[in-house]
């Protein structure tokens, strides 16, 4: 995805969504048979992906949009399959306590937030309890209490991607997708986003409707940072006056503002001379401040990225000054540079050549030291030469949602005395733990991050130590 607020390049789906294996779904079934287009339904727990689950008379499973666990609902089947059937609810018949009012006007329509009918508190301990059951699916058991990192639930969001179509009448249509559709849903506001950004919602759409070739507008991407707002075009084809007609727009409403151009092979330029870019990370008493630049990976939530950054430096507090920490998918510094403020040696790693380049130039903009690496990090020939150079007593890693296989094989020949996993995808992390855990690894500390609120997403942090590798260590230090 180009533009700011780019996530790490393409990556496959773990394949794990929990549709065939509801959480705290029972065997009980409802009165109603499955032929039937709406029927009652009691809901006896929650998909992974939010989705109230109940059964019908026949002993089928569906999955029901909206529903919440111990409801019941008139449920319309909108798709059947051959194993379960997918529905909404057409009516609440008996309404969960944990039922809250949607703050969106687009709930429903929208598939940017599907669990705004359920009260924030639930959803946090619904996604607890969706890491839990996905561990103990591979034999892995979460010791004690599992943290929750979290910030507000409404207002949060500093970036947001927005798509751009034009209808055959001729209507502009912009905003986020329907769920499970490439269909646009029209945003006048967005409950979520923060409120620079979705000020600019009413006044985006108006200019998108006085361009001369809105066609060639594919998507929008706002972002907020420290210091500006910024606003990048995917332009598909040149159109000088449209170009220009942006320009005015920026400097009316105060915005940096970029273009990628081109179809196929699409090149950045900005429209404006921007100041730097920048965001905030505190550690202790001291600010780091990180450039960024169109295309570097940036978290939507500034506030829960802000506790995913205490918690690791908090867990890690107790290591030595100049210890070896290696991070892995390192970004632009996200967790480098608080670390390596608080005396580690780091050793940091990106596949991509540009956040490499951003992550040593972070590093001097903050006067600390940090080796800046490109690596193919699903590469074990490539891993195995960082493992073998480092020798880290820590290592860190932040891997898209494709996991970190190749990694955690070579850690379990290879291993480590301390691993702090974090993970955007916990049926991959579930994966990979359960590797390291058969290889003789322990895990101490967990916490599930609510970094996007109302939706079913979660990111979720470990901390795992091999207790031999950690004492011959020591042994080796003793004798050193």
């Amino acid at each position: 995805m180009a533009g700011l607020g780019k996530r790490r390049p393409a990556r496959a789906r773990s394949g794990v969504s929990g549709l065939d294996q509801p959480r705290h779904a029972s065997h009980a079934t409802s009165g109603a048979d499955s032929s039937q287009g709406t029927s009652e339904l009691t809901i006896h727990g929650l998909a992974h992906d939010g989705r109230g689950v109940g059964r019908h008379a026949d002993g089928k499973t569906v999955f029901v949009d909206g529903a919440l666990d111990g409801e019941r609902v008139r449920a319309s089947v909108h798709v059947s399959r051959k194993r379960f059937d997918e529905a909404h609810v057409s009516e609440v018949v008996e309404a969960s306590p944990a039922r809250a009012t949607p703050p969106c006007p687009h709930y429903g329509r929208c598939g940017g937030c599907d669990l705004q009918h359920l009260a924030v508190a639930s959803q946090r301990e619904h996604k607890v309890g969706v890491l839990r059951e996905l561990m103990a699916r591979q034999g892995v058991e979460l010791p004690g209490e599992i943290q929750v990192l979290a910030g507000d639930a409404e207002g949060y969001r500093r970036r947001a991607r927005l798509g751009v179509r034009v209808d055959s009448n001729g209507r502009v249509r912009m905003g986020f997708r329907a769920r499970h559709s490439h269909r646009l849903i029209d945003l006048e506001t967005c409950s979520v986003m923060r409120p620079e950004l979705a000020e600019l919602l009413a006044p985006l759409r108006q200019h998108l409707e006085s361009l001369e070739a809105p066609r060639h507008v594919g998507h929008l991407e706002l972002l907020a940072t420290d210091n500006a707002v910024t606003l990048v075009l995917r332009q598909l084809r040149q159109h000088d006056s449209d170009l220009e007609r942006w320009r005015v727009f920026a400097g009316q409403h105060g915005l940096n503002i970029g273009v990628w151009l081109g179809r196929d092979n699409p090149r950045f330029e900005w429209l404006s001379v921007p100041g730097r870019l920048s965001c905030r990370l505190r550690v202790d008493r001291q600010v780091l401040h990180l450039a960024l630049e169109p295309g570097d990976f940036l978290q939507a939530n500034e506030a829960v990225n802000q506790s995913m950054v205490d918690s690791v430096v908090e867990w890690l507090a107790a290591l030595p000054a100049d210890t070896p920490v290696l991070d892995l998918f390192a970004g632009i510094g996200n967790f480098s540079l608080p670390l390596a403020s608080r005396g580690a040696r780091v050793m940091a790693a990106e596949g991509n050549a540009a956040m490499v380049e951003r992550l040593a130039a972070n590093a001097a903009l903050n006067e600390l030291t940090v080796e800046a690496r490109q690596a193919d990090l699903g590469d074990a020939t490539a891993v195995e030469r960082l493992l073998s150079e480092l020798a880290p007593e820590v290592l860190v890693l932040d891997p898209p949602r494709s996991g970190a296989d190749t990694l955690c094989r070579q850690l379990a020949f290879r291993p480590v005395p301390r691993v702090l996993y974090i993970s955007c995808d916990p049926a991959t992390l579930a994966r990979d733990v359960a590797r390291l855990v058969e290889a003789g690894y322990v895990i101490r500390r967990s916490a599930v991050a609510d970094m996007f609120s109302h939706t079913s997403h979660l990111e979720s942090m470990l901390l795992l130590e091999h207790p031999d590798s950690m004492r011959q260590r020591q042994g080796a230090s003793a004798h050193g």
